[in-house]
């Protein structure tokens, strides 16, 4: 099928669910959710379709314009220079329609569970895992977005063995989603007396925060397990049995929360992230090849896996994915991460478009 015929279909289908709406009035029902819901997705892709169109329509007109003896130089000339600019932005016009075309993750609007864990290199992994969740919370502070810690393991002196949080917000998984992987940091430690650059890692992993709906989870498939919390250096530590650890019997997944005072809240919390790792796991299922993609990215935490790296020395910051380099290794650090994120989802459609063809 030619994209023009397409591009029928999809008009059509959009003034088709518009009649649809405008006669019903069980407001309220699942399937009138669902169908306003597909029609609102379609506005976007029929506004570009029109404007496509409206270009071409142009094109053809200043076409016969020139092409008319009839027409003075002037007008000639004139029709010219616009022609040479409409198309040159009919192909952008094409692809910002194929773009929208392209099929949606139903997860990209979903609220998202990120997961740090420090990897290879020891106390200069925790610290550099802290510098991440710093980093996310300033990212998340600029897209006003929320950021909930859920669950944090530190070292005691500043570094962090793992941290778990509750990003929500509009689109969060959407542009969080390609920070999935391990991340990896240059520079010289100070506790370094010869000056030398160390190599240290840590992963990141970010899930789809999955509701009750999207994953059912029968109790019966649950081991619950509680326990008094433990902290680093005797800090923070519970005399009562308030942590959690909940290990899911069909799929072994072990969540444990021990951040808060109340069992109750460490439960629901053990639960939320369960969930999300459950919905991932379930999405990798039915994309076998996301499925390796991810696996791949997160890795083990070793040095020699990493989609970015860090760079203290030199001040940069290298995505290896995009063979993508800033000079702006602070204002990364300090959230500034949209120029990196838009760069790796052009890529992405860029990807799925040349599949998709």
């Amino acid at each position: 099928m030619d994209l023009n015929s397409k591009l029928d279909r999809v008009v059509a289908r959009h003034a088709e669910l518009r009649e649809q709406l405008s006669t019903r009035t069980d407001f309220d029902k699942p399937d009138y959710v669902k169908t306003s819901k597909e029609y609102a997705e379609m506005g976007a892709v029929v506004a570009a379709v029109e404007k496509f169109r409206a270009a071409q329509a142009e094109v053809r007109d200043l076409e016969a314009i020139i092409a008319d003896p009839a027409t003075d130089t002037e007008m000639r000339e004139m029709a010219s220079s616009e022609l040479q600019g409409l198309k040159e932005q009919l192909p952008k016009l094409e692809h910002e329609i194929m773009v929208l075309l392209l099929p949606k993750d139903e997860a990209d609007a979903k609220n998202a569970i990120l997961e740090i864990r420090a990897g290879t290199g020891g106390e200069e992994a925790a610290l550099f895992g802290a510098d991440l969740l710093r980093m996310y919370q300033r990212y998340a502070e600029l897209r006003g977005w929320k950021f909930e810690l859920m669950e944090l393991s530190d070292t005691g002196i500043g570094g962090i063995k793992e941290a778990v949080a509750n990003v929500s917000g509009r689109d969060v998984f959407a542009r969080l989603k390609y920070e999935s992987g391990v991340h990896r940091v240059q520079r010289v430690p100070e506790t370094e007396a010869q000056g030398r650059v160390h190599t240290s890692a840590a992963t990141v992993a970010v899930l789809p925060e999955a509701e009750e709906v999207d994953i059912q989870i029968d109790p019966k498939d649950l081991r619950i397990d509680v326990y008094r919390a433990q902290g680093a250096g005797g800090q923070h530590v519970n005399k009562t049995e308030s942590a959690v650890r909940i290990t899911h019997l069909p799929s072994n997944i072990v969540v444990t929360c021990q951040d808060d005072k109340s069992q109750h809240k460490n439960r629901a919390t053990a639960m939320k992230v369960l969930r999300a790792r459950l919905y991932e796991h379930q999405r990798s299922q039915l994309d076998s090849e996301r499925s390796a993609a991810r696996k791949s990215q997160v890795g083990s935490g070793d040095r020699s896996e990493r989609i970015r790296t860090y760079n203290f020395p030199q001040g940069r910051v290298t995505d290896h994915r995009i063979n993508m380099t800033l000079y702006k290794l602070d204002r990364v650090l300090d959230g500034e991460l949209d120029e990196l994120v838009d760069a790796l989802t052009a890529d992405d459609q860029a990807s799925r478009l040349s599949e998709a063809i």
